[in-house]
């Protein structure tokens, strides 16, 4: 044993020594302990300008007021850390060339509490730095600075939802009763009302208790209250002494405290005027008595408690059994008290408080119709039978309401009359203490429902809480909502340093004021070129920022690569930031890269919050930021809202007044203006615009200019963006758009410099378009609450990931670089991600959101994102090619007069829509099968439908996910160069299932470039597509971009003279594709045909073949790449050619391997032709029988889908058919692929179920019966139940006139209709009338085929 110690006493001597060995090498060693410093103590004086200089190193122990304070030349100010708060004021603090200021360091945070003042005016006399400016913490070429505040958690999540008005505050309750007996004492705390520390003190068993009391009551420190209650007895063996203690408290009572007296008394220790006391008398064991004191007490903060003590005997009472001695047979029923005492002495008291009476099988008395003659506690019951008219009483019984023996009962109660809140967050708010501020976040579509509080004090929260004051004024969810985190923000915004400007109490001498009647003069730290180190955390910055370029209130500028490829080791970073109630920005970085900014909260600002200024800005890293409150701000374009933009017009071209929504509106939390910047964990939460915004800038400006390539921007791969969320933004969660104006304002474009314009997005290897191209991937982002837009997002190879979309007026918008994508061969994409409609996030009306009303899937009031009757989407379908697959949509319910939507298309669109917009895997989760799609139709929001791209929408459903039908097309319902004689309508989705092989022709027209084109397909000639155009009629040429069927013939016509120039580009093409297309001319037009290739990346063009005039028209046909055949029919007006691809296509390329072939078509047009139209020459000669290319795929089995609904697909055909001279009629209903022929002429009525879509019965009436007793087709009607849909064909020459004729009106046909020997109606019995009600007459045939909505639901009407 010995030897072990001895051996572990050398191991110990051996440890010892080599830690002292090496304690100088790894001691830590704080900025303000360093050898060699000089205490200084400037004093107030605000003309004193400092100069620390060559060497000097001095320590700033007390507050000051200086007029500046400039380090260089081996210079070094540090700040020390103190028990006493340090204020220091000054103008400006320079950091020069080998000049540095330590605040703290890294491995030695600051603890104390310093605050840095920056003082003046914007007019002061003083003459500004020339590159700094005014009322700065600059660091210049070679200037060190290192702060380091206490380490505090930025930003987390509420864990828990604060309801408006709700303070989460538990008040105390304590009772006891029968083995508690004695003296209970409670001890609490003034402040906070909180109980420090309880006791019980048995008196009536033990002189010790009386002496423990004693001792107690003694021990408790002044100031404290103490509350007393005596429960059962406590005065049998309560000493003097003890009785002594608690007199010299404040009590009157306790020296004459009697056996198991009542008695309670509250008082602060120390303030015996503040007791209350109360005592009464015990009563016996048969009555009751009660001592009961209260006082209100107020506690820091402005709360107050009320603390009520009671001491009491309570009487309680409880019934007898019944009883029954006497029946109805004498002379009537008599149940005396006296005579039930008697028999029941023991089970029966003298003296009952109360009586009850009924008859033996429960029926009370006076509800028996029997006269009463005595129903009395006292007396008893009594009910003779010569009081009744029928002679009898019932039999009864009776029971009675007995005093129990008293029992003891103690209560103390403390009541908080309570202004706080208990917040419960994600994690343990490291470093957060009591008088903290904090904001938390609006999880509704405003912003301002953001709410700012001060932590207070608080014994009982646990480590995840914090207790604040004043109780919120708003929903502030701390949940996940359908599959959507939409837990509220909450940021920190005080930390132990402060740098802040000293602010005017209102605006002055600036433009500014006209938007601002306060001083947006504040502070600003800047970090210029050349800079030796800077390391900023544990910092809060308040009133910083300047209305005027440059002076933001972290603001790195021009400073190249900060992090280790620039030699800054360890890397340059802001952490632990915290910055509000600011004037321009939070964060700016000016081509400067790889700066780390993390774990900043940015609240109330004016202007872009986050902002990286005109591109260059690379490898830089914003991880765990938090933005909300951003409002606009006057500096460029982009920051200004509605009034500054048409105000302020510096840089505009004279005259020119700007468009807000064109020009500026742009105000973003995350302003990036290169993509190749890191976004990690990010929150933007409330903008007036817009959360995440990626803009585009052609060429660098300022400063910046000549540091990158024209175009380099638009083709750099994103950096990482992941786990980010935004919400509570006006106009979108996220944008990926637009560029900025990069040249001054002049004749030719008026717009102001730095104003948006237009951008595309495609991201290379290298940023080089001849390279391979490299997706931008977005992972994980959540949209909620956001009024315009969750996302919208342009570009080539954008890919979503797992991303939460909800409660935004549109979830998802995915849109390709225009006419063409800019990078062809790109694609869109969302995959595994949720969208939801409307959430159960319901909000709370609010006069800053005066959008309310009922929605969601429970159709209760809640706030909405746009207009009461604004068209809700989820994935809006814009141009393409975007691919979806594994996405859930949740809670999308279309309401009567409002058409939300899971798919929807962009409002007012006047371009293309790609036939490859693919969806596969889509799950849908308390969406009805009436509001999965939606394609428009006129009205609200709508308008007239009579855009291009409002005519021509598509997509493809891959599996069938969307519609039942695997491998089909959803196209709009009235476009017939898509449908063909088998296609389904869907009447709720104003679309059509149809298959087929689709493609697009672009028609480019000059000469003139403003007329309308119609064309028709030659199978359905009538049914002509009018377009408009894609771009405005003034522009020098024209674009038509139809989707139209493959191997088919069209004809083409204007409303003017036909152009002197048309393109046709071959859109979508795979090798070998064609279409034969009749153009009209005017007579008397020569020719000149070509066909040519295209390269849109080089711009270049290369001629492939010619097309010679042919007199056979057949001979088109034989079409071939160097050479192909045009012919001119004269009678008709029409040149007729044939347009195939000769090469090979990427699968998600708009144009060939070898560029964009095009058949180019140069015109000699004879002055004063009449407009081109020859459609009435043109059909019937070249119309075409319709026929199916393209088999219709089957429909999934209902059994085999996921969701209880489905499609019913019905299919009704009345028609006849001739043969020479013979004539035949058919009729039949097919029901999910069951054919039910109709035998006899007259009408057939198959009536199917519409609440599982099986079929009731089919049923026949014959022409006679229409005719001579229509009541029975009327009554059968009638008969039906209510949610019945009702088929109906007809056969033979038909009874069209009658009262039989009304029972289309009560399956919801219009009122005077008119029938025709043919019909075919789809209705509906019930007590509302479905979208899907359709009725078809004809003389010859009548037709639908469409789907039905199974089970039939009513959609609530807006």
């Amino acid at each position: 044993m010995k030897l072990v110690n001895g051996k572990r006493k050398e191991m110990m001597t051996f440890i010892m020594v080599f830690a002292a060995l090496m304690l100088p090498s790894i001691q830590m060693v704080c900025p303000d302990k360093e050898p060699g410093l000089q205490p200084w103590t400037p004093g107030h004086s605000q003309e004193h300008r400092v100069t620390i200089g060559y060497g000097k190193k001095v320590l700033l122990t007390t507050s000051a007021t200086v007029h500046s304070i400039e380090i260089l030349n081996g210079g070094k100010l540090v700040i020390a850390d103190t028990d006493s708060s340090i204020e220091l004021r000054a103008k400006h603090i320079l950091i020069g060339n080998k000049g540095e200021l330590h605040i703290g360091s890294k491995d030695c945070p600051y603890r104390g509490n310093l605050t840095i003042s920056l003082f003046g005016r914007l007019d002061d006399s003083d003459q500004a730095h020339s590159y700094f400016g005014r009322k700065f913490l600059g660091v210049g070429t070679g200037g060190t600075l290192e702060i380091h505040g206490a380490r505090k958690m930025s930003w987390t999540f509420l864990n828990k939802t604060l309801q408006p008005g709700e303070s989460n505050q538990r008040n105390y309750s304590f009772q006891r009763s029968w083995g508690n007996r004695g003296i209970i004492v409670h001890v609490i705390d003034p402040d906070s009302g909180e109980v420090i520390n309880t006791d019980r003190f048995d008196t009536y068993r033990s002189k010790d208790e009386s002496r423990r009391l004693a001792h107690y009551v003694d021990e408790v420190a002044d100031g404290f209250i103490l509350t007393v209650v005596v429960n059962d007895e406590g005065s049998n063996n309560l000493e003097e002494f003890a009785k002594k203690s608690l007199s010299s408290l404040g009590s009157q009572h306790i020296s004459s405290l009697g056996f198991r007296h009542p008695w309670t008394f509250i008082v602060k220790k120390g303030v015996p005027s503040s007791a209350v006391e109360d005592h009464a008398v015990y009563q016996g064991s048969k009555a009751s008595s009660e001592a009961q004191s209260s006082f209100v007490f107020q506690s820091s903060y402005g709360e107050h408690f009320t603390i009520t003590a009671s001491s009491q005997w309570v009487q309680e009472a409880e019934w007898t059994e019944w009883f029954s001695r006497d029946d109805e047979r004498g002379s009537g029923d008599w149940e005396k008290l006296s005579e039930l005492h008697a028999a029941f002495p023991d089970r029966l008291c003298l003296n009952p408080l109360d009586i009850q009476a009924e008859t033996h099988d429960g029926i009370p008395s006076s509800k028996t119709g029997d006269v009463i003659h005595k129903n009395d506690k006292d007396y008893g019951f009594v009910c003779r039978n010569g009081d009744q008219a029928h002679g009898q009483c019932n039999n009864y019984r009776v029971r009675f309401l007995c005093r129990k023996l008293v029992r003891p009962q103690a209560y103390i109660s403390i009541d908080m009359l309570s202004n706080s809140s208990i917040l419960e967050l994600a994690e343990e708010p490291h470093g957060w203490q009591p008088g903290d501020r904090l904001v938390v976040a609006s999880t509704d579509y405003s912003m301002h429902q953001a709410e700012e509080f001060t932590i207070l004090p608080c014994l009982t929260c646990t480590a995840n809480q914090v207790k604040v004051q004043g109780k919120p004024k708003y929903i502030h969810l701390g949940a996940e909502v359908d599959g959507v985190d939409m837990r509220a923000e909450v940021g920190l915004l005080s930390r132990n340093i402060l740098v802040r400007g000293e602010m005017e109490s209102s605006c002055y001498g600036n433009e500014a004021c006209k938007f601002f009647d306060f001083d947006t003069f504040g502070g600003h730290l800047k970090v210029e070129r050349g800079f030796k180190a800077v390391h900023i955390s544990g910092l809060e910055l308040q009133h910083m920022g300047q209305q005027t370029l440059g002076h933001y209130p972290v603001h790195f500028h021009m400073n190249g690569d900060v992090d280790e490829r620039g030699g800054y080791d360890p890397p340059t970073s802001v952490m632990d930031l915290s910055i509000h109630h600011s004037f321009s920005r939070c964060v700016t970085i000016h081509a400067s890269n790889g700066l780390l900014v993390k774990d900043v909260v940015g609240y109330d600002i004016l202007g872009h919050c986050y902002f990286t200024e005109d591109g260059p800005e690379e490898r830089n890293t914003f991880d765990h930021c938090l933005g909300l409150m951003v409002r606009a701000g006057t500096l460029l374009p982009s920051d200004r809202d509605g009034k500054m933009c048409r105000d302020i017009k510096e840089g505009a071209y004279p005259g020119y007044v700007p468009n807000p929504r064109q020009d500026c509106s742009a105000t973003s939390t995350f302003w990036i203006a290169n993509p190749n910047n890191n976004l990690i964990n990010c929150a933007a939460a409330g903008s007036e615009e817009t959360g995440f915004w990626f803009i585009f800038h052609h060429v660098p400006t300022g400063p910046s200019e000549g540091l990158y390539s024209p175009g380099h921007t638009e083709h750099t791969p994103m950096g990482h963006f992941t786990n980010n969320r935004a919400h509570s933004n006006y106009r979108a969660g996220m944008i990926l758009d637009n560029g900025v104006k990069t040249t001054q304002a002049n004749g030719k474009d008026k717009r102001p410099f730095l104003s948006l314009v237009g951008a595309r997005y495609g991201p290379h290897l290298d940023s080089d378009p001849f390279k391979v191209r490299v997706p931008a991937l977005i992972k994980h982002f959540v949209a909620y609450k956001n009024q315009d837009h969750g996302a919208w997002l342009r570009g080539g190879d954008v890919w979503l990931d797992s991303c939460q979309f909800a409660d935004n007026g549109i979830g998802l918008t995915l849109a390709s670089g225009g006419t063409f994508p800019d990078d062809d061969g790109s694609h869109q994409q969302v995959k595994n991600s949720l969208f939801v409609g409307e959430s159960d996030n319901h909000g709370m009306p609010n006069p800053d959101n005066r959008i309310w009303g009922p929605g969601g899937y429970d159709l209760t009031g809640r706030t909405l994102p746009r207009g009461i009757d604004f068209p809700i989407r989820g994935m809006q379908i814009y141009d393409g090619p975007i691919n979806m697959e594994n996405c859930t949509f949740r809670k999308y319910i279309a309401l009567e007069g409002r058409h939300t939507s899971a798919f929807g298309f962009r409002l007012n669109n006047s371009w293309q829509s790609c036939p490859n917009n693919n969806v596969t895997g889509i799950t849908f989760d308390h969406v009805p099968i009436s509001s999965r799609v939606f394609f428009g139709e006129p009205g609200p929001w709508f308008n007239d439908m009579q855009m291009d791209g409002d005519k021509t929408t598509i997509f493809h459903d891959i599996d069938g996910s969307v519609s039942e039908y695997p491998g089909a097309f959803l196209v709009k319902e009235d476009n017939w160069l898509l449908r063909h004689p088998d296609c389904i309508d869907v009447p709720d989705w104003k679309a059509a299932i149809c298959s087929g092989h689709y493609a697009q022709i672009y028609i480019q027209t000059r000469n003139p470039a403003n007329l309308n084109m119609q064309i028709a397909r030659n199978d359905y000639p009538d049914r002509a597509l009018t377009l408009e155009g894609a771009l405005g009629k003034k522009k020098h040429y024209q674009q038509f971009q139809p989707v139209i069927t493959l191997s088919k013939g069209y004809t083409i016509h204007w409303d003017q003279a036909a152009p002197a120039e048309v393109t046709i580009w071959l859109i979508n093409f795979n090798k070998n594709d064609w279409i034969n297309v009749g153009l009209c001319y005017p007579q008397g037009t020569d020719f000149t045909v070509i066909s040519d290739v295209h390269n849109r990346l080089t711009k270049q063009t290369r001629k492939t073949g010619t097309f010679i005039s042919t007199s056979q028209k057949e001979k088109i046909n034989h079409t071939h790449l160097t050479r192909g055949y045009y012919y001119w029919e004269k009678d008709t007006g029409l040149l007729f050619l044939k347009v195939k691809a000769f090469s090979d296509r990427e699968r998600f390329a708009f144009c060939s391997l070898k560029g964009c072939e095009r058949v180019k078509i140069t015109a000699v047009i004879p002055k004063g032709s009449p407009p081109s139209n020859c459609l009435a020459q043109a059909y019937p000669k070249h119309a075409e029988v319709p026929v199916v290319d393209v088999p219709m795929p089957k429909k999934i089995p209902s059994g085999s889908l996921q969701s209880p609904e489905h499609f019913l697909e019905v299919k009704l055909e009345s028609y006849n058919t001739r043969f020479f001279h013979i004539k035949e009629d058919f009729a039949f209903t097919e029901v999910n692929g069951r054919k039910l022929y109709q035998r006899e002429n007259g009408v057939q009525l198959t009536v199917i179920d519409g609440r599982d879509g099986k079929v009731v019965e089919s049923k026949e009436f014959r022409n006679h019966i229409l005719q001579g007793i229509p009541a029975q087709i009327l009554n059968y009607v009638n008969e039906l139940r209510d949610g019945c849909v009702v088929l109906i064909t007809s056969k033979g020459r038909l009874a069209t006139r009658g009262s039989w004729t009304n029972v289309f009106e009560r399956l919801g046909a219009k009122k005077g209709i008119r029938l025709k020997d043919k019909l075919a109606f789809v209705g509906f019995k019930g007590s509302f009338l479905p979208d899907w009600v359709h009725l078809e007459v004809g003389s010859d045939r009548a037709k639908i085929h469409q789907v039905l909505p199974v089970p039939v639901v009513h959609m609530m009407k807006l």
